[in-house]
């Protein structure tokens, strides 16, 4: 099969490196070089590094609303192409390019946590489990009929990182099982998405991650975890503001105001929340590096007072 896959991030790599398992890869799109780092210089995503790595052709339109964009795409006369979180909406008139349309490999299980930070959205919400679904796309966004489905547990202390990079992996064998069926003619059969059960996954903002105290604790601990490496929670403890790594919900009862250290210890910071307490076992001091709560405390002997 003449396979066009399209993808940008890190998560986007493992399907690449499986499709071109299953067929000639003729061509992979990704988004164009953006300046990155301090020094602000032009920096390529892992897709195209991957992609140069292999020796295949890679293409960086801005978008496909030129007729020119098309038709470099439809020259390449794909028999499928494969999206994997590649950051630009295709339009119908690019769907209808490839024989076989176009398949994409989202992380969740669908209809559940449709949109661009799926991954993340779970953890927050407290979800006891996701995966990854191979859809055939349509125009509206993640409500394509799915293809191949396959589920894993979230741990109880997993991160967004650590998911993802599971979610990565089993992405990637997903797509190779559709695939290898699609090469022998056996399609996968497409089921339907149903109405209801739909959630969005709207995309992280940095403004998300400042920590309320007023919150649950529960759902404070949920955000460190979904958060972390990226944009990775932050809060201000005793009048510092610090990234939080890790954290644990306490069901502890007290009577404080939210924002107030009830203890400090080896074990970590436990502050007031609207509901319960919640412990800070990792922080990270501005222009330091992520460190356990008894290192921190070496610098902050006023909050052992408190104890």
């Amino acid at each position: 099969m003449r396979l066009i896959f399209a993808g940008t991030p890190e998560f986007a790599v493992p399907c690449l490196r499986a499709a071109a398992l299953k067929g000639e890869i003729v061509g992979v799109y990704t988004q164009p070089d953006r300046p990155a780092g301090r020094g602000r210089e032009l920096a390529i995503s892992p897709v195209k590094r991957e992609a140069l790595l292999r020796g295949f052709p890679v293409l960086q339109p801005e978008n496909f609303k030129s007729r020119v964009s098309r038709e470099a795409l439809a020259a390449l006369k794909p028999d499928l192409m494969i999206v994997v979180a590649y950051g630009l909406i295709l339009p119908q008139s690019v769907l209808d390019i490839p024989t076989y349309g176009c398949w994409n490999v989202h992380a969740s299980l669908l209809p559940r946590w449709r949109g661009a930070a799926p991954i993340q959205r779970a953890i927050e919400a407290g979800d006891r489990e996701s995966g990854v679904c191979l859809m055939q796309m349509e125009k509206g966004l993640d409500t394509g009929p799915v293809l191949l489905s396959a589920k894993l547990a979230i741990g109880d202390n997993e991160t967004g990182g650590q998911l993802h990079d599971r979610l990565a992996e089993l992405g990637a064998e997903v797509l190779g099982d559709g695939l290898g069926l699609a090469r022998a003619e056996l399609f996968p059969r497409p089921w339907v998405q149903p109405e209801q059960g739909v959630t969005y996954a709207h995309k992280l903002d940095k403004a998300e991650a400042r920590l309320d105290w007023n919150q649950p604790a529960i759902a404070l601990a949920n955000k460190v975890r979904a958060f972390n490496p990226w944009p990775m929670a932050d809060a201000l403890i005793a009048g510092e503001r610090v990234r939080v790594h890790g954290a644990a919900a306490l069901a502890q009862a007290h009577a404080a105001a939210p924002g107030t250290v009830l203890g400090a210890g080896r074990d970590g910071i436990d502050v007031a929340c609207g509901e319960g307490v919640l412990r800070i076992r990792v922080l990270q001091r501005d222009g330091g590096k992520a460190i356990t709560a008894a290192d921190y405390l070496n610098g902050r002997r006023d909050l052992l007072a408190v104890s």
